[in-house]
């Protein structure tokens, strides 16, 4: 059986992510940044394997993570910091912790798992990207610039390990109903608002950014890596 790492899975995407990769038979790691209730919560609610927490801004528990669950087969970066703010108005302290959770734990998480994959010949590492990557939006520039930054990786290390039997691949996400984004789903004007600049002309779901994530975790996937993938209904376009 194979084992899984998804950071940021107790809500979202990212317990999108977990849930379906327990279905399709994975041993699954929920990992959350500091409450490990919630974690071993969530644990018991999709019956994964087991729960863990990490602040990945610090990097004293970033790099200490890896001792806590062992090695994985597949690691999946879902975990991000998201701040809202014109690139005028983004102070030191927001650009540090969208830097260190969004790029440096990314690198350093890839780098701790990394070698164990390596050994055994197989290895899916999956970074959870933006639609922002390919468009503008006038508060999301650095946080757009950080999940470029992730995808520049993602090309670099997997023309690096692909000959080593591990892949690695982005997912890019458009407007999908999670938390992060009730404020604008649940207002009618706002949703509204959002849903005409995308062709297919609605919010995606999070079990939607989960079947692209789980396809590429899988055997059938070991033909595609530094791909970027985008599930944003078109919004890109």
């Amino acid at each position: 059986m194979k084992r899984a790492l998804v950071t940021g899975s107790t809500q979202g995407i990212g317990k999108a992510i977990a849930q379906r990769l327990v279905k399709n038979g994975f041993e699954v790691i929920v990992h959350c940044s500091s409450d490990i209730e919630k974690a071993e919560r969530i644990q018991n609610e999709i019956g994964a394997y087991r729960s863990v927490v990490c602040d990945l801004s610090d990097m004293k528990q970033v790099a200490a993570l890896k001792e806590k669950t062992g090695a994985v087969d597949v690691l999946i970066l879902n975990a991000s910091v998201q701040y809202k703010q014109k690139w005028l108005d983004v102070g030191d302290a927001e650009m540090e912790k969208q830097l260190s959770v969004n790029v440096v734990s990314t690198l350093k998480l890839i780098q701790a798992y990394y070698p164990d994959m390596k050994e055994k010949g197989f290895g899916r590492i999956i970074t959870i990207g933006s639609v922002n990557q390919h468009r503008q939006h006038p508060e999301l520039s650095f946080y757009a610039a950080t999940k470029c930054a992730v995808m520049s990786l993602v090309k670099n290390i997997a023309k690096e390990v692909a000959s080593f039997g591990v892949t690695v691949n982005n997912v890019s996400p458009g407007a999908i109903a999670t938390p992060r984004n009730a404020n604008v789903y649940n207002d009618e004007a706002a949703r509204k608002k959002v849903e005409a600049v995308i062709p297919a002309g609605r919010f995606g779901t999070p079990e939607e950014c989960a079947g692209i994530v789980a396809f590429l975790a899988s055997d059938d996937s070991a033909y595609i890596t530094g791909a970027d993938i985008k599930e944003d209904g078109g919004m890109s376009l």
